[in-house]
């Protein structure tokens, strides 16, 4: 795997003046990701300049803009939470058209949610998917909490709530409250893990060697994302 900065404008000008099409323009961005495990070396690496402060993604330009709308290429599916201190693309350093980025509150991996892997897994080819949870998420907060408490919220915040709370259920006491909030995100990510590798269209593409399905969790005061990929690092309590 080689990791290839997007198009700068000037050199999808040169692209132009060299009669290249437009779908030579949208082949020229984004890291060259074959297998699985450079998908996921290519977000340690984007994560890693990241967290050091060397981020290399730059505006885009309007012929790569252009380019971009012949298809999409996309090598990760990141199943990550709404709340906007994780922005996904920037997190991992990676430009348009590099990550299938699904975010809702808990990265629960719903109806619709599901739907939006199948379809990243069946057409467009992703090598890999990523269910990542993050530092002080309030979806998992929210699950720790007693049922009077959960009663007063809307009927459809309910519903997600309880799509988290089968994953907590069981947790070792913790009296560190960071700690523990750490082990809340880190068991539901295994939950929506397991949830996922059960789906049929995962399990085919798992099962060709396709596609991984792992999990992480973002620090947002660092901004180091620690990786969950070993059997073991994903198992369910």
């Amino acid at each position: 795997m080689t990791d290839r900065p997007h198009m700068t404008d000037e050199s999808s000008l040169d692209a132009v003046r060299s009669r290249s099409s437009m779908e030579d323009i949208a082949k020229q961005g984004g890291p060259q990701v074959a297998t699985p495990d450079e998908a996921i070396t290519a977000l340690k690496r984007g994560n890693a300049r990241f967290f050091s402060g060397q981020t290399t993604q730059q505006s885009l330009g309007v012929n790569e803009r252009r380019a971009l709308i012949m298809s999409q290429t996309p090598f990760a599916i990141v199943l990550g939470c709404s709340d906007s201190r994780v922005p996904t693309e920037m997190i991992f350093d990676q430009g348009f058209g590099d990550i299938f980025s699904i975010r809702l509150a808990g990265n629960v991996a719903s109806g619709a949610a599901l739907g939006s892997v199948e379809y990243a897994v069946k057409h467009l080819k992703c090598r890999l998917l990523v269910v990542m949870g993050h530092e002080g998420c309030g979806a998992v907060k929210a699950a720790m909490l007693g049922d009077e408490v959960l009663a007063e919220e809307p009927e459809n915040v309910r519903l997600l709530v309880e799509r988290i709370r089968p994953a907590l259920r069981g947790m070792p006491r913790i009296r560190d409250e960071k700690a523990r909030m750490r082990e809340a995100v880190i068991s539901n990510v295994r939950s929506q893990v397991a949830l996922l590798r059960e789906n049929p269209v995962v399990q085919r593409a798992t099962q060709a060697g396709s596609l991984k399905v792992i999990g992480a969790f973002y620090e947002i005061g660092s901004g180091a994302v620690d990786f969950l990929i070993s059997d073991e690092d994903l198992a369910v309590e």
